[in-house]
């Protein structure tokens, strides 16, 4: 058959084609999230949110609120500070919200595509693992800030930050935008969940370079200190932590410094720490800072890079389960340890003091009776990552505390065993290289140890 000298199986074929075409072009279209961040009336210790998605060929959504945050292995519940949500259409109109749980709202009815939502985040305690706001600023935690949908985690993302003339100041991971500098971009929502944001009148100290990239240290309330010496401990702190592993993954790296408080939380361009100068006035107080700022720097590569298996792709919904947890923070307890005595802080009597303390902490746990190195690690969740503890019976330990030592055994046993030509340092060399550059994914737990065998020689079962 014929249409107007045209076969009617030439037909078909076009109208085939171009409906292949068609359904191609609409699954390329993906759907946009822009947010905004504002702060009306700061001396109520809240923020709003105001969220603009659309592009989505659906009627119904849901949206989720993270329910913890990579690095602190704890349920936060993040969705139960979400007040005053509400969601309207394109047109002005009003969608209804249905709250399925303390993290999750549904909105149906969306009809054109576009969304926006507004709500406002209630804080209420300062740590770095929860976002906090006052008169004198702001620290965003963002999976306690940023609601997003469920298979779509690979977007890119926006985020406009509206903080007046009081705040002048915005540090934080994201990139920002070439002509906006209140506005910043994420490749996906990892990235986003990875960049804490600290909007203050902040303090930005003279920064150093390693190897033609640069790093920074600025902060909120930071406190008066000798800062030249400062800045030059750190800089020695973060070359003997690049000399390890002997590669600069990241364009720029920032210490953001959100305050007097307790606790440190590792990204991978930038860590937030709590942070108050004003006691760094001794040796040993500087000396203990830089410990714990070189825990958190070295986390860039032992966590955030080289990482067990289960960390990543996250499930923001729920717990992320590893055996693994003594390799990330344990062995980075370790490495704190060696790199300021390698960055020529400490001397070897101090070096041994740190483990003598980890050794006594240990001996002295009832939990080691109960739980190994990895039950604490996959318990972490429920326990906490120090352990039980306090009241009642200690039936933990903390991954913090024995983690180290077993790096220490693992370290000496591939000394040993190679005649002091390999370490420990060569297991995350080649973890760092072999995972994260080659596989691009983290390690099980039985790969760990064939990579720490390989490197000495022998089988290590007696240690693991």
């Amino acid at each position: 058959m014929k249409i107007a000298g045209i076969s009617f199986s030439f037909v078909k074929t076009l109208v085939f084609f171009l409906a292949v075409v068609n359904i191609s072009c609409s699954q390329t279209e993906r759907p946009v999230f822009q947010y905004t961040v504002s702060f009306p009336d700061p001396s109520s210790h809240t923020y709003r949110v105001d969220l603009q998605t659309y592009g989505w060929d659906r009627d119904t959504l849901e949206f989720k609120m993270p329910a913890w945050m990579p690095g602190y292995y704890q349920i936060m519940d993040y969705g139960k500070s979400v007040n005053n949500i509400s969601a309207r259409d394109g047109a002005g109109n009003a969608i209804p919200v249905i709250g399925l749980n303390d993290n999750s709202w549904m909105l149906t009815g969306i009809g054109n595509g576009t969304v926006f939502i507004s709500y406002d985040i209630e804080t209420e305690r300062k740590f770095v693992a929860n976002s906090y706001v006052d008169e004198h600023h702001a620290y965003l935690v963002p999976g306690n800030t940023f609601l997003y949908v469920d298979g779509f985690l690979d977007l890119p993302v926006s985020v406009s930050v509206e903080a007046g003339e009081a705040w002048s100041g915005i540090a934080t991971g994201l990139k920002p935008a070439e002509d906006n500098p209140h506005e910043f971009t994420a490749g996906d929502f990892d990235i986003l969940y990875d960049c804490p944001l600290l909007i203050a009148d902040l303090e930005e100290l003279p920064s150093f370079f390693v190897e033609g990239v640069e790093h920074r240290f600025t902060g909120y309330d930071i406190g008066e200190f000798d800062k030249a010496l400062f800045m030059d401990n750190l800089r020695r702190v973060v070359e003997s932590s690049i000399a390890i592993i002997g590669d600069i993954p990241y364009d720029e790296y920032t210490f953001i410094a959100i305050g007097p408080g307790r606790g440190g939380i590792e990204h991978k361009n930038n860590t937030t720490v709590s942070f108050n100068g004003n006691n760094l006035d001794n040796p040993a107080a500087m000396n203990s800072m830089m410990n714990f700022l070189a825990h958190e720097y070295f986390h860039h590569y032992n966590v955030k890079r080289i990482r067990p298996f289960e960390l990543g792709p996250f499930n923001y919904a729920g717990e992320n389960r590893t055996n693994m947890l003594w390799v990330s923070e344990g062995l980075t307890v370790y490495y704190n340890y060696l790199i300021v005595k390698r960055a020529g802080l400490i001397d070897e009597n101090s070096l041994l003091s740190s483990i003598a303390a980890s050794i006594n902490a240990v001996e002295n746990d009832e939990g080691r009776f109960y739980q190994s190195l990895a039950q604490a690690s996959y318990y972490t969740w429920e326990y906490g990552p120090f352990g039980t503890g306090g009241d009642g019976p200690d039936r933990s330990v903390s991954v913090y505390q024995k983690g180290p030592l077993v790096g220490l055994f693992l370290d000496l046993a591939i000394r040993y065993h190679t005649g002091n030509k390999k370490s420990l340092d060569d297991v995350m060399r080649l973890l760092y290289r072999k995972f994260y550059k080659e596989y691009q994914r983290g390690f099980t737990d039985a790969e760990f140890q064939q990579v720490c065998e390989e490197t000495a020689g022998v089988s290590l079962s007696h240690i693991f």
